[in-house]
């Protein structure tokens, strides 16, 4: 299985950050360079998608059926090249009809990984990531998780079902050819979301979580909300 780092290259926390991950890992991981904020725009429309989710307050999308809230996001731009990186790593994982990892720079290991349970699993997009600190209503899912008798399984609820709820952050995922046809498709069909906004379970009902976790974020400062 092949490994990708998501990188800023001229950013030196997140170099150091994703040199830190790499040093952490017991598998090779490839350093991806993330899509510069300047080219967004470009590869949109080279891409022949659309954003489509909103930059301030909220709004109920009836298609999908979920409530879409603002992030808060001080350069759109930066927001819109996060979800280009890992749309690209999806097409990537599409071209190369196999399994791939989807590492941010913030990730990091914290046990040697094996990719038996993942491969095993009949999930198509699965999160190998400590959800505490990662992602909000944290300490909730990892309580489901862990109280959950499968090794893999299916995101838990933590919220009102309007709310999009998926994997527990974004930081470090598996995600199968199978399961980026269907991401690749919901772009087509609801246009450009927030990645861990669109890869959530109320669209994805393949959408997993490791109760095993083998990468925990490292508390980097985010940037793409500043």
């Amino acid at each position: 299985m092949k490994a990708y780092i998501i990188i800023l290259p001229k950013l030196p926390v997140s170099v150091a950050a994703a040199d830190r991950c790499i040093k952490s890992a017991n598998i090779p991981i490839e350093k991806f360079e993330a899509i510069n904020p300047d080219n967004a725009e470009k590869l949109m429309r080279n891409y022949g998608i659309q954003w489509n989710y909103p930059w301030k307050g909220e709004e109920y999308d009836m298609k999908a059926g979920v409530k879409k809230s603002a992030y808060h996001t001080t350069n759109p731009l930066k927001r819109v090249a996060c979800f280009l990186s890992h749309y690209t790593l999806w097409k990537k994982c599409k071209d190369l009809d196999e399994p791939i990892m989807v590492l941010e720079h913030d990730a990091i290991f914290i046990k040697p990984f094996d990719d038996t349970a993942f491969m095993k699993a009949e999930c198509d997009i699965i999160s190998m990531n400590d959800p505490r600190g990662a992602t909000r209503k944290a300490l909730e899912y990892h309580d489901k998780l862990q109280h959950g008798h499968q090794t893999i399984q299916r995101v838990p609820t933590i919220d009102d079902l309007m709310i999009p709820q998926g994997l527990p952050g974004n930081s470090a995922y598996i995600i199968k050819p199978t399961g980026a046809e269907k991401v690749l498709q919901l772009v087509k069909e609801f246009g450009a979301w927030p990645n861990d906004a669109l890869m959530c379970k109320q669209l994805i009902q393949s959408l997993a979580a490791s109760k095993v976790y083998y990468t925990k974020v490292q508390g980097t400062p985010s940037t793409t909300t500043l």
